[in-house]
């Protein structure tokens, strides 16, 4: 990487990690933090509470795309920086669980991923941009490592109101990073023509990774309404889980780095991405069998597969999106990427609580062992995509044209 693009990638990887861990850091003790508040022995109401940053999320990651696009990178991610903090102390001086909802809606509101994704795009060559995207990946594994240790610690001395005011303090902290140590923006963006949705939802390559990363997170969310029980019914502690999950992130991060990054290099992206989607709906059956007889060891070597699999997903396909859309249309692209992400979410959670309800944990898992071989078929057309063509070339170009 060039200077500015390590400075880029550096310092938009931590914008993503600053703010995602500040809503890591509520996810662990949300629903029994939240239970003491007035309305908090509902708990459908509570669920509601904590998915609604899902929804609100996932509806607007596309005006936000596209708002870069036409007025800005960094001026549409202070803006929604400053709508996601206000969520947040919304929220941390809310008494009452409507309070929480409410604040909760509006960190939501605060959709800047594909405007971030989008400036890391423009900032990054396409030779070096899966780098770049897996470092945003690995800085938000590590946060959520990070927040399974840390949360309940914080919790029981500053409470769920406190979690909430750190998470608003991070975001005010995302704002001066962007303003004082991103890049600037290239200039070349504002003179380029703008594209419309329709160009986007058109793109057959970018639906099936629109479908893939919906997929993938709703498989992972569903996924933690039952692992956290299996590891306590196979005598693990819930304050020591982190001793399954830290290891396994850290380990992926080893795989992922001598793994996705040579092999794209020497041309076999599509082969290491139809790979990681097998990885992960395999590891969904050998879910199934250990369901029935929960056991450490096994589902602590479960999770590093899954996270080997899910890793490489969460690195190669937000690079891919960026590398195939018209790059005048980016955020736009970006945005639909985030808003299935986010819808994904908030489907994972949603639906696999009622399939752990009314199927348990061994339907839970084949459902999403069904929705990975369903990713595998709609995938298997993609092809690698081809080197973007610059913004300075995509100006020369219409220069030789006119």
């Amino acid at each position: 990487m060039t200077a500015v693009e390590r400075r880029s990638s550096v310092s938009l990887a931590a914008i993503f990690a600053a703010r995602m861990l500040g809503l890591f850091l509520v996810l662990p003790v949300f629903a029994l933090e939240a239970a003491r508040y007035p309305g908090g022995d509902d708990p459908a109401r509570v669920g509601l509470a904590m998915g609604i940053y899902g929804l609100t999320q996932g509806l607007l990651q596309i005006p936000f795309g596209m708002a870069s696009d036409r007025f800005g990178r960094k001026r549409t991610i202070v803006i929604g920086l400053l709508v996601f903090a206000a969520g947040s102390f919304v929220a941390a001086a809310a008494d009452s669980l409507g309070g929480l909802l409410a604040g909760r809606s509006l960190q939501g509101a605060g959709a800047v991923s594909a405007a971030v994704t989008a400036l890391l795009a423009d900032q990054t060559r396409d030779e070096v941009r899966t780098k770049a995207m897996a470092l945003v990946g690995a800085s938000i594994g590590l946060m959520f490592a990070l927040s399974l240790v840390a949360a309940p610690l914080l919790a029981a001395h500053i409470g769920l109101g406190g979690l909430f005011a750190v998470t608003g303090a991070l975001a005010l902290a995302c704002i001066a990073v962007v303003l004082f140590w991103t890049p600037p923006e290239p200039l070349q963006h504002k003179n380029l023509a703008r594209g419309r949705l329709s160009e986007v939802l058109n793109h057959s390559g970018l639906l099936r990774l629109d479908i893939g990363v919906f997929v993938l997170h709703a498989v992972q969310l569903a996924m933690w309404v039952a692992i956290p029980a299996l590891l306590v019914q196979a005598g693990l502690a819930k304050q020591d889980h982190w001793h399954v999950y830290l290891p396994a992130v850290l380990g992926s991060f080893v795989v992922m780095g001598f793994t996705l990054f040579p092999l794209e290099r020497r041309g076999y992206l599509r082969a290491v991405f139809l790979a990681a989607i097998a990885l992960v709906g395999l590891v969904q059956i050998g879910l199934i069998a250990v369901a029935r007889q929960p056991d450490v060891p096994q589902l602590a070597v479960l999770l590093f597969v899954f996270f080997c699999g899910f890793n490489v997903l969460e690195a190669s396909q937000p690079s891919m999106a960026s590398r195939i859309a018209p790059p005048h249309a980016r955020g736009a692209a970006l945005g639909v990427y985030n808003t299935l992400q986010s819808l994904g979410f908030f489907a994972g959670g949603a639906v696999g609580g009622w399939l752990a309800k009314n199927v348990g944990s061994s339907g839970l898992f084949a459902a999403c062992a069904g929705l990975m071989l369903l990713w595998f078929v709609v995938a298997w057309p993609m092809r690698a995509p081809r080197p973007a063509k610059s913004a300075d070339e995509v100006l020369a170009s219409e220069a030789q044209a006119t």
